[in-house]
């Protein structure tokens, strides 16, 4: 069911923000999902301006030019390690795993990268990154795009104590939290059962606000509102999430999300 459909369905039109679906580097709604490949970097300190000129005049140029749209994002506040956390979207797995062998064959990429590579193999700019990839939830096919007011996005990452949990927590966001979200401003970017990543079987899902209040607002509201009160002890929703890991991020400058 497209979400725009599901939306007027359930009469909540009203409540949900102005978003837009970006599919294969255009602006859509399909029933087909995508796939997303979110990666955290942790920087070393060393050569960030570095990483962040081949992030944005290397990286995600190439992949532009396979339609592909990446967000590149930062921690909102300096505290602890400094990251850059980028989410690729793509329209399918196909397209997913065309690109990482093609990347290595876009000779404009080999190019213009060549400087960073060999100046980070000799001081790196990031200690690692992980990588998480997933597949869109039924309810949420496509990426939304988020307001240009936005300042804060935040990532959540559940991990669920088996396969069969995680099944559940992403049937709960399907059918009950999603829409409540919708509800209360907590605005949709993407949704993602991961596939495979650190800490499986895990989930993520990436909302955005204007700023801190209304965050803050839009979880108060969530936290005392009936359809929460009601389906936060559901059996059918027992033991689905053991770890919920949150992190706040602000867009880089050069993010297309």
């Amino acid at each position: 069911m497209k979400r725009r459909n599901f939306i007027q369905a359930a009469g909540l039109l009203a409540a949900v923000p102005a978003v837009k679906a970006i599919a294969a580097g255009t602006e859509t709604h399909s029933d087909v999902k995508q796939i997303y490949e979110y990666r955290v970097y942790t920087l070393t300190g060393n050569n960030t301006q570095a990483l962040d000129a081949y992030f944005k005049d290397c990286l995600i140029p190439a992949y532009s030019r396979k339609n592909i749209k990446v967000g590149a994002f930062t921690n909102y506040k300096k505290e602890g390690d400094e990251l850059r956390c980028l989410l690729f979207v793509y329209p399918n797995i196909n397209s997913y795993l065309k690109a990482q062998k093609e990347i290595w064959d876009d000779a404009a990429f080999r190019k213009d990268a060549q400087p960073f590579f060999d100046a980070s193999a000799v001081t790196p700019a990031f200690t690692k990154f992980d990588t998480y990839l997933a597949e869109a939830f039924d309810l949420i096919p496509n990426l939304l795009m988020p307001d240009k007011n936005r300042t804060l996005l935040e990532m959540r990452i559940y991990q669920s104590p088996n396969e069969e949990a995680n099944k559940r927590k992403v049937k709960m966001f399907n059918v009950d939290e999603i829409p409540l979200f919708d509800k209360v401003g907590v605005n949709t970017v993407c949704y993602g059962d991961v596939i495979a990543g650190p800490g499986m079987a895990s989930l993520f899902y990436l909302t955005w606000y204007k700023d801190e209040a209304t965050r803050a607002a839009a979880w108060s509201a969530f936290g005392v509102h009936p359809d929460w009160i009601r389906m936060k002890d559901l059996p059918e929703y027992a033991n689905t999430a053991t770890n919920n890991t949150s992190l706040l991020l602000s867009p880089m400058p050069y993010s297309q999300i």
